[in-house]
């Protein structure tokens, strides 16, 4: 695993906590305000464009490419995504 990819899974791992955090604070009365339900929406996107760029990172290194081509994608593209 290199630096930048060291980093991006720190990245998740933050992302990921504050999810936890804003998801718990829902399940309570009187639930998420608007600002922070605006906020779960947001790290929910940058979570999918973090794996996203993990997966397209791994994929260029195993197969002999540069894996510091691998680019953020726009959000709309990687929230289309069908699993």
């Amino acid at each position: 695993m290199d630096d930048q990819e060291h980093d991006i899974i720190g990245g998740i791992d933050g992302l990921v906590a504050e999810e936890r955090t804003l998801r718990d604070r829902g399940g309570r009365d009187p639930g998420l305000t608007a600002e922070e339900q605006k906020r779960l929406r947001t790290v929910e996107v940058r979570l999918d464009q973090c794996w996203d760029l993990l997966r397209q990172r791994r994929a260029l290194s195993e197969f002999g490419e540069d894996p510091s081509q691998a680019r953020v994608r726009p959000a709309d593209e990687v929230e289309g995504y069908r699993g």
